[in-house]
């Protein structure tokens, strides 16, 4: 494994460790203490929803993360990629690791029944709006030009895609 491969991999597990590790993992158990309120059978059905989201959003995180680290670069804005990550979960949607979190969050607020990490979840999208917007969009666009306006074009930022985009040749 390359030097650059190897800091890829590590800036990655570091900054997957800091950032979705904190924002979805510490908090929300800082708030629920990952109690679960209720019992009895009919409970069920919102375990399994809040499972399958809490799930889902982990596999798609690691996914979308494992793509950052796979194109000798990581996800946090001071070690970017040398080329636009457009493949996996991105031919899908822009922000797959956000929506991953934001679905975390959700999740755990639907199997802890806590409507503080709603609030929450609220907070952090809002956030993360005005990060995607403010700085994000804009610095995407002055590293990876052309490619990125492309890109940007055919994939929306947070409703996924029916059919993955492929990036032209």
């Amino acid at each position: 494994m390359s030097h650059v491969r190897l800091r890829a991999w590590l800036g990655t597990i570091g900054f997957l460790l800091l950032a979705p590790g904190v924002v979805a993992g510490l908090i929300p158990w800082l708030i629920t203490r990952w109690l679960i309120p209720w019992t009895g059978e009919a409970v069920w059905p919102v375990v399994i929803v809040a499972s399958v989201m809490i799930l889902s959003g982990i596999v798609v995180l690691l996914n979308a993360f494992i793509r950052f680290a796979r194109a000798d670069g990581t996800p946090a804005p001071p070690a970017p990629t040398a080329h636009l990550v457009v493949v996996g979960p991105y031919r899908y949607v822009r922000n797959p690791m956000y929506l991953a979190v934001l679905a975390i969050i959700l999740g755990q607020a639907l199997l802890f029944a806590s409507w503080a990490t709603v609030f929450y979840a609220a907070l952090v999208f809002g956030a993360v709006l005005l990060f995607v917007r403010t700085y994000e969009e804009p610095t995407l666009e002055l590293e990876y030009g052309d490619e990125y306006r492309e890109y940007r074009r055919n994939v929306r930022g947070w409703i996924p895609r029916v059919r993955p985009w492929t990036a032209p040749d």
